[in-house]
């Protein structure tokens, strides 16, 4: 499969944020990209570094202009489009959520967000009621991709259950950086970690990984903190955890990558996990903790 990843530097202006992004699309469609994956949030700037009601305006329903717009693009394209809004689906309820549209612009279907976070610069669960519509690939003309949101990457619990209903690829759309306060040998341990965690889900699951952040300082509006950094580093790693492709983590990226989609079968032979696995034994995982 032929996957394109579009690493962007946002700013204010959401049409114009949301124009390139339409531009970048159809370009790595004419280049031969199958599949394309877009970062957490992609309109606008990452509004969460601070709590303010006004920023639900940014929110748009799933048959707004906003989903119109990337059904239209992915027709136009002929690609499988991954998305990520900020859904209104009712006066007060929220959520963050991923929209998959099919190659003739077809809502394919809906990822929302499970795990929320809750940091300094990451007042996430001030927006975005927890997902409700558990960890379900959607299924498209390209395979059953397991589409989950940023912070879910920290989470083997999340990958494991998209793994065992089916997915054959995992996906993250992100939005992750540094705050500038953290030492260079810090910053350097959160991106490796963040790398590392997520190429475990792929050799734990063996399954291929596609992971889209966004790249560039987004400045604190509240003026609290020196923003923040988003790091980039969009990576697409196989079901080993070899990394297949690494961007940079100061610049604007558009890529194709080649993703084997038959290596996971032979993977799994060698290394098979899921056979082993002691489910007789899991029922304390369902525990917060065990005292």
């Amino acid at each position: 499969m032929k996957v394109g990843i579009i690493q962007q530097q946002n700013t204010s202006d959401v049409c114009d944020n949301r124009r390139r992004l339409g531009e970048k699309i159809m370009a790595l469609a004419s280049a031969g990209a199958q599949l394309v994956v877009l970062q957490e949030l992609h309109d606008s700037l990452y509004f969460c570094q601070v709590e303010s009601t006004d920023n639900f305006d940014l929110a748009v329903g799933l048959d707004s202009d906003t989903s119109e717009f990337y059904s239209s693009v992915a027709a136009k394209a002929g690609v499988v489009l991954v998305t990520s809004l900020f859904e209104r689906r009712a006066t007060g309820l929220y959520h963050n959520t991923s929209l998959v549209f099919e190659k003739d612009g077809t809502l394919a279907g809906k990822y929302r967000k499970m795990h929320i976070p809750d940091d300094p610069a990451y007042y996430e669960k001030f927006y975005f009621t927890p997902g409700d519509l558990g960890f379900k690939p959607i299924e498209t003309s390209l395979g059953k991709l397991g589409v989950l949101v940023c912070w879910d990457q920290w989470y083997p619990e999340a990958a494991r259950l998209m793994a065992l209903n089916g997915a054959e690829m995992l996906i993250y759309p992100t939005a992750i950086g540094w705050e500038s306060s953290d030492t260079p040998d810090e910053k350097a341990r959160q991106r490796e970690a963040w790398i590392t965690v997520q190429r475990g889900h792929a050799v734990a699951n063996g399954l291929p990984v596609v992971t889209v952040n966004r790249v560039g300082h987004e400045a604190d509006p509240s003026g609290m903190t020196n923003g923040i950094s988003f790091w980039g580093s969009s990576f697409v790693a196989g079901p080993q955890g070899e990394l297949l492709y690494l961007a940079p983590d100061n610049s604007e990226v558009e890529t194709i990558v080649d993703v084997d989609m038959k290596r996971s079968e032979q993977v799994r032979r060698w290394w098979p996990f899921l056979r082993d696995r002691r489910i007789e034994n899991y029922g304390e995982l369902t525990r917060r903790f065990i005292d």
